[in-house]
């Protein structure tokens, strides 16, 4: 299964794909998506949509995760983050790609073990469940490889259950 792991941001948004075999994750490509804040929103917008299209279009994922906004302290700041985001669902939705969409608290506890985990434990442990040699930069694209990496889990653990967990206790995620 390919997965594609998007953290949305209007300046900068990250992306990661992966692909689950046999319990295995490994990454496929990551990169990040950069727009000037000189430029109008509209066309910033398009730009993260074009560029999503285009990884689609390259690594034909099977599904996406898209981490949701955290508001935090400064709602201000989690504005341009939901535009950023919406242009993230949009790609998928024009590509034909499910998307799941998962907390930050979710992303961190599925991929460190515990949803307080900051910046670092994150990073390393995608490093880690990746096997890569290095520590995936910008940070954007360690998240959207961590979102990813969550999404393959849950699916994983769907499918070995048959669902049988959810139908028994409910989606604790809902």
């Amino acid at each position: 299964m390919v997965v594609l792991g998007i953290d949305p941001g209007l300046a900068n948004t990250g992306w990661g794909v992966i692909e689950e075999r046999r319990g295995e994750c490994r990454c496929r490509a990551y990169g990040c998506i950069r727009t000037d804040c000189e430029t109008d929103l509209a066309a910033r917008l398009r730009h993260i949509v074009d560029e999503l299209v285009s990884v689609v279009d390259r690594y034909q994922p099977h599904a996406a995760a898209v981490e949701g906004i955290y508001f935090g302290a400064n709602v201000r700041s989690a504005i341009p983050t939901a535009h950023a985001r919406g242009a993230a669902l949009v790609a998928c939705s024009l590509a034909g790609v499910d998307v799941g969409e998962y907390t930050p608290m979710q992303i961190k506890q599925a991929v460190v073990g515990t949803g307080a985990a900051d910046k670092r434990q994150v990073t390393f442990m995608v490093r880690n469940l990746l096997h890569l040699d290095h520590d995936p930069k910008p940070d954007h694209a360690a998240d959207a490889l961590a979102c990813a990496i969550c999404h393959a889990n849950l699916w994983r653990t769907a499918a070995a259950t048959s669902g049988a967990y959810v139908k028994e206790k409910g989606n604790p995620y809902a």
